[in-house]
């Protein structure tokens, strides 16, 4: 059984202090099951990813905090140890190395870390890994080129989709809400929209 006081400890804690750890996390969609989350952390300075911010998928299985939260990238990144696919995530906290001492603050503390520092000889995407290892400097630009492309906001498109949805007859505060919590993603925003 989750340990649901925890979650919510956790919750409390991981978004204090979220200006400045760039990270934060929230009940996925509009729901209220404290099993399904949704993260986001802000890409590392001095890196591809420097600028974007990532959605994460948290879902806490019945053994949580004994067995480690399932966590995957919403939004698409170009990384040697993220999937480019789905964005399935090879990280040994995740895995085998969990402990119930960790909570999901240090767990997207490390997803952080590891745009910072990819493995490239431990990979959860092959051809990422290659390219990292093989032609860096076309890594380095795809990596920035998906984060511009996937992981960027921007202000100037928000407005004119907020204004869009509003016309097909969604309340603002909850077009404003849902736009949030996809990244942007327009599309993803619309689907959400009509079956919630």
């Amino acid at each position: 059984m989750v340990d649901f006081a925890r979650v919510q400890k956790e919750l409390a804690d991981c978004n204090r202090d979220m200006e400045i750890s760039g990270i934060s996390i929230m009940l996925h969609g509009n729901g209220n099951d404290l099993s399904h989350l949704s993260g986001t952390i802000t890409g590392p300075v001095a890196t591809p990813y420097e600028g974007g911010t990532f959605q994460i998928d948290i879902r806490l299985p019945e053994g949580y905090p004994f067995e480690p939260p399932k966590m995957q990238f919403v939004t698409k990144v170009w990384h040697p140890n993220i999937s480019s696919q789905n964005g399935a995530i090879c990280l040994d906290i995740l895995k085998d190395q969990w402990s119930p001492a960790l909570t999901l603050k240090t767990a997207l503390l490390s997803l952080q870390a590891l745009l910072s520092a990819p493995a490239p000889d431990d990979p959860q995407d092959a051809v990422v890994a290659q390219q990292y290892l093989r032609d860096y400097q076309t890594f380095d630009g795809t990596a920035r080129y998906w984060t511009e492309t996937f992981a960027k906001r921007s202000s100037i498109g928000t407005e004119e989709k907020v204004q869009k949805l509003v016309e097909m007859g969604f309340p603002e505060a909850l077009v404003r809400k849902t736009l949030e919590i996809v990244g942007g993603d327009e599309n993803m925003a619309l689907e959400k929209l009509c079956s919630g």
